[in-house]
Parts: C-alpha cells; sequence; structure tokens
C-alpha cells in the first residue's frame, strides 16, 4: 500500500470522523451551517452518520481495501452534494473551494488505490 493511500486515508478519516461527529452532536456552529443550508435537522444527522462512518471505512480501508474504496465512493458522492447545497446558497468562492479541495483529496486516494 502507498504512502499515499496511508497519510490521505488517516488524513481523510480524521477528518470525516470529526465532521460528522459534530453534525451527529448538534454542536451550535454545525446547526448554525445547517439551517443556512436550508437542511432539516434529520437530514443533517444523516449526513453527519455518513461522514462518520465514511472516515471510519477510510481507516479501517487501510486493513481492508475494499471496504476503503466503498467508503472513498460515498464520500465522493456526500462531497458532491455539499458542493452544490453551497452553491444553491450562493455561498462564497471561499467557501466552495475547500469542499471542492476536500472532494479531489478524496479523488485522488480513489484514483491511488485503483492505480496500486
Amino acid at each position: 500500500m502507498s504512502t499515499v493511500v496511508v497519510v490521505l486515508s488517516i488524513l481523510l478519516g480524521l477528518l470525516f470522523v470529526g465532521t460528522g461527529g459534530i453534525k451527529v452532536l448538534g454542536l451550535p456552529r454545525s446547526l448554525a451551517i445547517r439551517d443556512h443550508l436550508g437542511l432539516q435537522p434529520r437530514l443533517w444527522q444523516l449526513i453527519g452518520v455518513c461522514e462518520s462512518a465514511g472516515g471510519v471505512g477510510l481507516l479501517a480501508g487501510l486493513a481492508v481495501p475494499l471496504l476503503g474504496v466503498a467508503a472513498s465512493i460515498g464520500l465522493v458522492m456526500l462531497m458532491a452534494g455539499a458542493i452544490i447545497s453551497r452553491i444553491r446558497v450562493s455561498d462564497p468562492a471561499a467557501m466552495i473551494s475547500v469542499d471542492v479541495l476536500v472532494l479531489a483529496s478524496v479523488v485522488v486516494l480513489v484514483v491511488v488505490r485503483a492505480l496500486a
């Protein structure tokens, strides 16, 4: 397994476990973002659960590669939805670019895994 896969899996795994956990716990800043995006509370929690599961999947994918691939694909879809949600509410390009960067990182992970 390549160093790129290990590093990206760990960094992205921890990122998504954290961001998902914040949504599930309903921390005030997270709820403000949810309301800004116009998302329903149950959907926000579901997104948080999916992010956390995806993050755990990336980490577990270091031992079970197929799980890492599945988690990566799911996270690509989640990040595409995040970008669409930000565009829909006319967030500034700087806000959208952060999500684009995360999406690109997950895509790089998928590609590097595929080539390995």
